[in-house]
């Protein structure tokens, strides 16, 4: 019985994992404003604000779940994020 209640959590929790992008060193992200207080300082309206900053690039990865990013010196937050935070910069070269 154990392990057939194993099999069933298994099957549903890979049903909800993402098979998001992959993130390597050197790749250029955008890192999501939606949690970050020092984006605000200053701004009157939060709807006014851009939803994503950067792009920054991948210093070295942590993790599955989280990478470390090349942030500015002035930026006021810790440098590892959780990947759900990120998406990969897709810039047009021509």
């Amino acid at each position: 019985m154990l392990e057939k209640a194993q099999r069933e959590i298994k099957k549903y929790v890979n049903k909800r994992k993402s098979k998001g992008e992959e993130h390597r060193v050197g790749n250029l992200v955008l890192l999501s404003t939606k949690k970050l207080k020092w984006q605000m300082k200053g701004r009157r309206s939060e709807k006014l604000t851009k939803h994503f900053v950067g792009p920054y690039k991948v210093k070295r990865i942590i993790s599955v779940n989280a990478v470390e990013l090349e942030l500015l010196t002035t930026a006021s937050i810790h440098p590892v994020v959780n990947i759900s935070r990120l998406q990969l910069y897709k810039s047009v070269i021509r």
